[in-house]
């Protein structure tokens, strides 16, 4: 990503800190780890490091198994059951009680964002999407022009790049504004400047601009950016209620 780039997605950490909300939060599935370990392990072995990986692999088992053996024989005599039939049962019951305390967690996540989520949040959270994608495909685009297309360059990148950088910062103070009015229902907004966005700019650059390839990535900055116009006027209609 070129540096002009860098700083200008909305990152799902910065979105659930503007938000104070899990937005972003997902069900951890043990399972595809796993999967995606193994799958490493086996092209590991496959290359020059296989022999390593086999051997440390067999150590650690021989380890385990050992622990779970001496442990047996000084704690729980009782249990008659072999040792290696144990490691694999501890290791069923320590993987399904994993994976039930990351299901109960995600759950409530979803229940707290459920609870908190507000018609303007949805809005501005698909507004935020909209803006990183735009951010993804002038990445891609970079890309593909690296790779030898000199003729997929946007035009005037510096007015796009612009754009989105308004347009980022209007985000950002409705997103401020509603987590600051969802917080504090009776709380009478008195930061004017939150309310002070940068739409007529927008629009002043895209009224000069054809319909080119930094044409349309300006007009869709300005889209998100009277989508969120629209919420600012909703919430400051909500604050004087």
């Amino acid at each position: 990503m070129r540096n002009d780039l860098q700083n200008l997605e909305i990152s799902s950490k910065e979105l659930e800190n503007l938000t104070n909300l899990p937005v972003n939060s997902q069900l951890i599935i043990i399972r595809n780890f796993l999967i995606k370990f193994c799958k490493k392990i086996l092209a590991q072995i496959k290359g020059s490091e296989g022999a390593t990986v086999i051997f440390l692999g067999f150590s650690v088992t021989i380890f385990a198994y050992l622990i779970v053996d001496v442990f047996i024989k000084i704690f729980a005599g009782w249990i008659n059951i072999p040792s290696w039939l144990l490691l694999i049962v501890l290791t069923f019951l320590g993987y399904a009680s994993t994976q039930s305390f990351l299901y109960y967690w995600w759950r409530n996540q979803q229940k707290i964002l459920k609870k908190n989520m507000t018609t303007s949040l949805e809005i501005l959270l698909k507004d935020v999407e909209r803006y990183n994608s735009v951010i993804k495909a002038i990445d891609i685009n970079d890309q593909i022009e690296d790779a030898g297309n000199a003729g997929v360059s946007i035009k005037e990148r510096d007015k796009v790049i612009a754009a989105l950088k308004l347009t980022k910062a209007d985000l950002i103070r409705a997103l401020r504004t509603e987590r600051i009015l969802r917080e504090n229902k009776n709380f009478i907004l008195s930061n004017t400047e939150l309310f002070t966005n940068n739409l007529a700019t927008l629009t002043a650059m895209q009224v000069t601009e054809q319909a080119t390839e930094h044409g349309r990535l300006l007009n869709e900055a300005l889209q998100i950016a009277l989508d969120v116009q629209y919420e600012m006027k909703t919430l400051q209609s909500q604050s004087n209620m």
